[in-house]
C-alpha cells in the first residue's frame, strides 16, 4: 500500500499537470480583407422633432441613439403594430384564418367607423368583411373600426383582445407598455415607449414577415373607397418598406418606420412630434443616420467551437462550447477592431453536459461598455465516462482545487 501511494500520487500529479487545459480562445472568423482608410469621425445622432425617439438596428436589436426611449407615452394607432402582430400570431397558431368572413359589429361601427372623428375604412354595420381585408384596412388605412372587428374576432371582445396583447407584450419583453383597446383611441391605462414599439416593430418583421408586407403597400380600395397609405415615406425613399403612424391630441404625431438598404434594416420610433411632416422628416433622417455611420458584423459562428476545456469524468476529456447562434454585433463604422471579447468558464467541469446546456458566457464589449452577454453551451452530449475513468479524474481532482470561474480571453473579434 505505501508503495503504491508513493509511485501513483507523483505519477498522477505528473499527468495532471501535463494535462491541464490552456486557457482556450474562440479563432478569429474570416473576413474579407479592407483597403486601409483613414478612421472616419461619426458626429452625434440629429436632434430630431419628438418627445421621445429611438433608432435600432434590425438584426442585433441593439439601440443605437435614443432620446427618452424608455418614457410611457400614448402610442395612438401605433397600437395597431401589436393588434397586426396578434391578430397575425393567432393566424400563425391556426385558431383564424385569413379567409375568415368577419362580421363588423356595431361597437366597431359606432367607436371606429365613419361616424368618428379617427382613421377608418368605412365599414358598414352588419356586413361581413374576410379578414386578410380588414389587416390591410387596419394597416394601410390605419381604420379604428377594421382594428375593432379583427380584436372581437379574435377574442370575443376587444377587452378580451386586450388582455392578449398584454400577453404578447409581456412576452417578448416590453416593460412600459399596457394596452386597454385595439386601435389605439386614448384611453386610461393605454401607453407604450418608443423603445418597446421598436421591439414590436422587430419581432413583426422576423416572425411575421408575409404580414409585414403588407405595411409597404401605398394604398387600397376597401369597401369601394380608396385612401392611400398614411407613410409618406413609402413615396420618399424606396427602402422604406413600413411600418406605421399614428397621431391623437394626447400623443401626438408618431411614425414607426423601418427601412433596408443591401443586408442592413434600421427602425426608427419617433413619438411626439410638432407635426406630421416633422414626424416624416426625424424618422427619415435617424434611418439615414444609422446607415451611414453604423455597421454590423458577424463575430462568431453558431455550433463553433469556440473553447475547449477540460471536462472531468466523462467520456472525453474535452468538452466544446460554442454559441446556438451567430453572434452579431452593431457598432460605429471604425470601431470595430475596437471591440474586446471574454469568456467566463468555469474552472472546473464535471460530466455529465447536455447539447445546449449552458456552460459559461460570452462578453462583448467597447471601450469597457457591454455591447453583445451571450449564454456560451455545450455543443455536443457530454456523457459520464465509465467507472474507473471517473475514479481517475477524481485522483486528479485532489490536486485541482480551483472550483471558481475562469475568465478566458477569446480571440479578437
Amino acid at each position: 500500500m505505501k508503495f503504491l501511494r508513493r509511485t501513483l500520487i507523483p505519477f498522477a500529479a505528473a499527468v495532471f499537470l501535463a494535462g491541464v487545459a490552456v486557457a482556450q480562445t474562440p479563432p478569429r472568423p474570416s473576413a474579407v480583407p479592407r483597403p486601409v482608410v483613414p478612421a472616419m469621425p461619426v458626429p452625434p445622432a440629429p436632434d430630431v422633432d419628438g418627445q421621445s425617439w429611438v433608432l435600432m438596428d434590425y438584426t442585433t436589436g441593439q439601440i443605437l441613439a435614443s432620446k427618452n426611449p424608455d418614457a410611457r407615452r400614448a402610442p395612438a394607432s401605433l397600437t395597431k403594430v401589436m393588434t397586426d402582430y396578434v391578430v397575425s400570431a393567432e393566424i400563425a397558431a391556426g385558431r383564424i384564418h385569413p379567409d375568415d368572413m368577419v362580421t363588423i359589429s356595431e361597437h366597431a361601427w359606432r367607436a371606429g367607423g365613419a361616424g368618428t372623428d379617427g382613421s377608418t375604412s368605412f365599414l358598414k354595420l352588419g356586413s361581413q368583411v374576410k379578414l386578410e381585408d380588414l389587416l390591410k384596412g387596419m394597416i394601410v388605412q390605419s381604420g379604428n373600426d377594421a382594428a375593432i372587428a379583427l380584436a372581437e374576432h379574435t377574442a370575443g371582445t376587444e377587452q378580451a383582445f386586450a388582455g392578449l396583447m398584454n400577453a404578447y407584450a409581456k412576452q417578448l419583453g416590453m416593460t412600459d407598455t399596457h394596452y386597454s383597446d385595439a386601435s389605439g383611441y386614448p384611453v386610461p391605462d393605454h401607453y407604450s415607449s418608443a423603445r418597446d414599439i421598436a421591439i414590436l416593430t422587430r419581432a413583426l418583421i422576423r416572425n411575421f414577415p408575409d404580414d409585414y408586407a403588407v405595411s409597404k403597400i401605398k394604398q387600397i380600395t376597401l369597401n369601394g373607397i380608396t385612401q392611400p397609405n398614411r407613410n409618406t415615406l413609402l413615396w420618399r425613399d424606396p427602402s422604406v418598406d413600413g411600418v406605421k403612424t399614428g397621431y391623437t391630441a394626447a400623443a401626438g404625431y408618431c411614425m414607426d418606420a423601418s427601412a433596408q438598404r443591401g443586408n442592413q434594416r434600421m427602425i426608427a420610433v419617433v413619438m411626439g412630434a410638432s407635426s406630421e411632416q416633422a414626424r416624416a422628416d426625424s424618422a427619415i433622417a435617424l434611418l439615414n443616420y444609422g446607415f451611414r455611420f453604423y455597421e454590423t458584423h458577424k463575430l462568431y459562428d453558431a455550433s463553433k467551437p469556440l473553447a475547449t476545456p477540460r471536462l472531468w469524468k466523462g467520456e472525453s476529456d474535452q468538452l466544446p462550447i460554442g454559441v446556438a447562434a451567430d453572434v452579431m454585433v452593431t457598432v460605429k463604422t471604425g470601431q470595430y477592431d475596437q471591440l474586446k471579447a471574454s469568456m467566463d468558464i468555469p474552472a472546473t467541469l464535471i460530466a455529465p453536459f447536455k447539447k445546449g446546456q449552458q456552460v459559461g458566457t460570452l462578453r462583448v464589449t467597447l471601450d469597457g461598455q457591454p455591447i453583445q452577454t451571450v449564454p456560451l453551451i455545450a455543443l455536443d452530449d457530454a456523457p459520464q465516462g465509465g467507472f474507473f475513468s471517473r475514479l481517475w479524474d477524481s485522483i486528479l481532482l485532489w490536486f485541482h482545487h480551483d472550483k471558481g470561474t475562469a475568465e478566458q480571453s477569446p480571440a479578437k473579434p
